[in-house]
Formats: C-alpha cells, sequence, structure tokens
C-alpha cells in the first residue's frame, strides 16, 4: 500500500509511540482545570470599555441566531461592531422617548420674533410703504460691498441684524438709522446702531436726562443738610482743597452726542438705550484698557477708577472710534456756509451734489482722496474746547482767581471737519491707514478699501458714490507697546509740626516735685499779701 497519506484513516499508526487508545481515557480533572481557566480568561474585563470577550461572543452567536443573515462570516467584523455600539446607546424609556431640542430648533426660536409682527401674522405691507422707509439702512447690500475684501458677517446674522435694525425703527420715532458694528465681549457681544432721533424727541430725551439729574440734586442737598448738622456738633479743621471744576457734556446733537446708539447682545433681544457721554468718561477711557463682559450693569474695575458701569464705557469707545476711523471720500461733504470751513468749530456739512467719484486705484494708491466726516476729540474730552472756569460768578474774589486760572489755560485746537486721512499721525513705523483693492483679477470691477491700523477692525469701502464705515472688533486702540496703567499719585505730605500740635516729653519725679513747691510758694506769698491789705484798710 505504501505510506499513508495525512487524509487516510490509517496515517500515523505507523509512527513509534503512537497509542490509538489516548484520547479513550482522558484526564477529567485537567480538562475541567483547561476549561475554567479558557472561561476565566474570555470573562476578563477590558479596561477601556468594561465588557468582556465572553459575554461580547455570546451576544454576537444571539444576534446572528435571531437575526439569521447570509454570508455571516463576511460580516461577522460589522455585526462585532452593532454589538459594541448597542452596549453604549442611552437606554430609552420603552413608553416615552426624552425629548432633545436640536440646536437648529433653539436658534428658530431665538430670532422667530424677527419674523413675526406685532399684531401677530398680518398681511404683507406694500413694497412702495416698505421702500419708503428712508431710515432703514440697507445692510445687505453694505455687506455684499464689504465681502468683496472678506470683511464682515455671515449672510444670515446679516440679515438678522437688517430685521432688528427694521423693528427699532418701527418702535422708535427715529429720523436716520446705520449699522454701526460689531464689539466683542467675553459673555456676550454688542450689537450697534447708530440713530438720530427726530427733533421733537430729542427735547423729550434731554428732559428725562434733566429730572434724572435733578433728582439726583435733591439728594446731594439732603446729604449736605446733614453734614452741616454734623458740623455743627464738632467741627473738625476745614480742607482748603478745591477739586478742579467739572467740564460739562456736550449737548445732544453735537460733538461727542451728535448721535444716539443703541446695543443688544443678540438680534431679536430688546434694544437698549446708551446714555450721553460725558469729557470725564472719555479722559478716562483713554487711560485703561478693559475688556467688554456684554453686561451693561457691569462694573469697570480699573485705575483710575472710570465714572461710570459698562454702558458708559462703552458708549466712551464707540465715541473714540466714530472721531477716529469714519471717513469719506474727498469731496462728497462740503460746508453749508463759506465761514464754515475757516470756523474750527464747525460741526454741520451736508452732501454735494457736483461730487464726482475718483477712480478705485486713485483712492488706493493716494490717502488724499479720503477725509473725516466726524469731529476729532480733544484733550479734553469734548470736540469744542471750552472754559472751565467760566461759570457763575458769586465773589469778587472768586471771579479774580477764576480769571487768573483762566488766563493760564490754553484753548486747545483740534483738526477742523474734512481734514485729509493724509494728515494724520503714524504710530512709530506703522501708518495710520492702509488702502488696498478688493481684487487685482478683475480691477474693473473692484471696491477701494480703506483699513484703520490705529483701530483694528475698522474698515471702509468706496464704490462710485457708494461708502460706508463699519467696525468688528474688541473695541481697543493699537499700541506699539504694551499697555502700562496709571501710577497712583504721590503719598500726601504730613501736616506741618509746631508747638501746638507737639506733645511735650512727661516730666520726671523731680520736676514734678519742684513744679508742686513753687505752687505752694507762689499760694503762701499770695496770701500773705492779702493779710497786709487787710491790716492796712
Amino acid at each position: 500500500h505504501g505510506p499513508y497519506q495525512p487524509h487516510e484513516p490509517g496515517y500515523g499508526l505507523d509512527q513509534p509511540g503512537y497509542s490509538p487508545y489516548e484520547d479513550e481515557i482522558p484526564d477529567l480533572q485537567a480538562r475541567m482545570l483547561a476549561i475554567k481557566n479558557a472561561k476565566a480568561y474570555l470573562l476578563k474585563t477590558s479596561t477601556k470599555s468594561g465588557l468582556n470577550l465572553y459575554d461580547h461572543f455570546a451576544n454576537i452567536l444571539t444576534k446572528i441566531l435571531d437575526e439569521q443573515p447570509t454570508n455571516t462570516v463576511d460580516i461577522i467584523e460589522n455585526i462585532s461592531k452593532d454589538v459594541k455600539w448597542a452596549q453604549f446607546r442611552k437606554k430609552m424609556d420603552t413608553l416615552r422617548d426624552e425629548h432633545s431640542i436640536p440646536p437648529t430648533f433653539e436658534a428658530a426660536e431665538k430670532y422667530k420674533a424677527l419674523f413675526v409682527k406685532e399684531g401677530g401674522e398680518e398681511e404683507p405691507d406694500d413694497l412702495e410703504d416698505e421702500m419708503g422707509q428712508p431710515s432703514l439702512p440697507n445692510v445687505m447690500e453694505t455687506a455684499f460691498y464689504f465681502e468683496q475684501a472678506g470683511i464682515g458677517l455671515n449672510k444670515d446674522e446679516s440679515y438678522y441684524i437688517f430685521l432688528a435694525l427694521k423693528n427699532l425703527i418701527n418702535i422708535r420715532p427715529i429720523q436716520t438709522c446705520r449699522f454701526w458694528g460689531k464689539i466683542l465681549g467675553l459673555e456676550m457681544n454688542y450689537i450697534i446702531a447708530e440713530v438720530q432721533l427726530q427733533e421733537g424727541e430729542e427735547d423729550e430725551d434731554i428732559g428725562e436726562e434733566g429730572e434724572e439729574v435733578f433728582g439726583e440734586g435733591e439728594k446731594e442737598g439732603e446729604a449736605e443738610e446733614e453734614d452741616e448738622q454734623k458740623e455743627k456738633e464738632a467741627e473738625p479743621p476745614k480742607s482748603t482743597y478745591k477739586p478742579p471744576p467739572e467740564i460739562p457734556k456736550e449737548e445732544n446733537g453735537t460733538g461727542t452726542n451728535k448721535y444716539i446708539y443703541f446695543v443688544c447682545n443678540e438680534p431679536g433681544t430688546p434694544w437698549v438705550k446708551l446714555p450721553p457721554v460725558t469729557p470725564a468718561q472719555i479722559v478716562c477711557a483713554r487711560k485703561i484698557k478693559k475688556f467688554f463682559t456684554g453686561r451693561l450693569d457691569a462694573p469697570v474695575v480699573s485705575f483710575p477708577p472710570f465714572p461710570g458701569n459698562e454702558a458708559n464705557y462703552l458708549r466712551a469707545q464707540i465715541a473714540r472710534i466714530s472721531a477716529g476711523t469714519h471717513v469719506s471720500p474727498t469731496g462728497f461733504y462740503q460746508f453749508a456756509n463759506e465761514d464754515d470751513e475757516e470756523d474750527e468749530g464747525a460741526d454741520t456739512y451736508e452732501e454735494n451734489p457736483e461730487f464726482e467719484p475718483p477712480p478705485v486705484a486713485e483712492m488706493v494708491e493716494s490717502l488724499a482722496t479720503w477725509a473725516h466726516h466726524v469731529k476729532g476729540i480733544l484733550k479734553q474730552g469734548r470736540c469744542v474746547w471750552i472754559n472751565p472756569s467760566q461759570k457763575s460768578e458769586e465773589d469778587e474774589d472768586d471771579e479774580e482767581e477764576e480769571e487768573e486760572e483762566g488766563e493760564e489755560q490754553q484753548e486747545e485746537r483740534g483738526p477742523a471737519l474734512l481734514t485729509l486721512i493724509s494728515e494724520d499721525e503714524g504710530m512709530k513705523d506703522i501708518p495710520a491707514w492702509t488702502a488696498q483693492a478688493s481684487t487685482d483679477l478683475i480691477p474693473r470691477y473692484s471696491v477701494a478699501i480703506l483699513q484703520s491700523n490705529r483701530w483694528p477692525g475698522a474698515y471702509a469701502f468706496a464704490s462710485g458714490r457708494k461708502f460706508e464705515n463699519i467696525y468688528f472688533g474688541w473695541g481697543h486702540k493699537y499700541s506699539p507697546e504694551s499697555h502700562t496703567p496709571a501710577l497712583p499719585p504721590p503719598v500726601q505730605a504730613e501736616f506741618p509740626s509746631g508747638p501746638g500740635i507737639t506733645e511735650t516729653v512727661d516730666p520726671t519725679v523731680e520736676e514734678e516735685m519742684a513744679f508742686k513747691a513753687a505752687q505752694e510758694d507762689a499760694l503762701a506769698e499770695t496770701e500773705e499779701e492779702e493779710d497786709e491789705e487787710g491790716e492796712d484798710d
């Protein structure tokens, strides 16, 4: 027959030491121990997933026998993955699943108020009435031009802001409205609208502010009466220090308070009117550097201390950014009167109907084609300088002192309105402005883009007779050096010492005894003199 092949039954019988009865008499204890060791190994729990191989194989076999798929050997890996994923899925109730709100639904609920009118679902207004509102700005058109240079927000947010401004115009009697920009915050952001109210409404706002100030005056009067009563009880030494005169704020509609600003954190939330800015707030805002939180009532903790909360600080920064970055093509605006050109304090201008826009290439190459149409802010914190010593004079002596102080103070003069931006000073080696075209590939349809390096985030575009300014940033001015807070004032000098306030040295026992003896001798002499005078009488 020859040697047996491996597939034949007799294969291996001729090998030495082979016994056909080895498998018929197994060692039961060894077999049971091997089975227990193997099962214990399969039951080892994974340190990553918390599962074991024994249960996993059992679940795989159960799934295969229950579903009985075709070609099981080809999809065994996918079945193993499905079994693992099933272990980590959230176990839902068999009667009612847990309700989860998708983020798209939350966003839709947030912006739902922008699409619903006040009276509910009504018929849409006529297009003539809608387009006949001169105060409503075309935010989408402005966003289109800035998008050519990669500046701005996404289209959805721009449209939401468009609707929010429309709601603001419907609520408030607004004459002009403009999307000023967006200031970023640590917790929430600020969307800012620059508006001008109608003439009658401005007077009402001034009256409301006057009432608030009047209420504060009453409180101050009561406090002064209490102080006078305390002084009568015990009169401490009065201080001779006189605080510097307070610089009054500019009236509504002029200077830094020319426009009124409304802010909201997100489109659809209520608009909040910012208070008018004061010179003290602007002067202090130049000395500090704080990030916004997004809460208008948040305190501003700084040194020097800021006179107000975050709403006042936001208003001060808006005034500073507007004064430094709002520009227009040269010649687009002109003074109403020729006398205003010579007057540096002129604050009114009008659109020039004969303006011919320069080509985009010229506006990019030369900064002389751009001009400021917002007056700069002086060191005093106002656009127009005022002598703080000129007040209602009560005493003649005070008048003379005020005149002397007024002579010492020099009048500040800033750049005139419609000054070219080419005259702006740079920061060391960095120019104040950078101009560029939106594209070099198709220069015929490009847009002139102007970027402020002094206020990062401030941009302007010009295309023909159309131009606009916008701001997207943190509301901070660029500084080539790191910000250094102001140092505290020097320590006050001690009160001059003299014999009236100097503490005397305690006398010794011998000095006290000598002093008492001298007093007794003086008394004895006075008594003798009195006795002698009585005898003479």
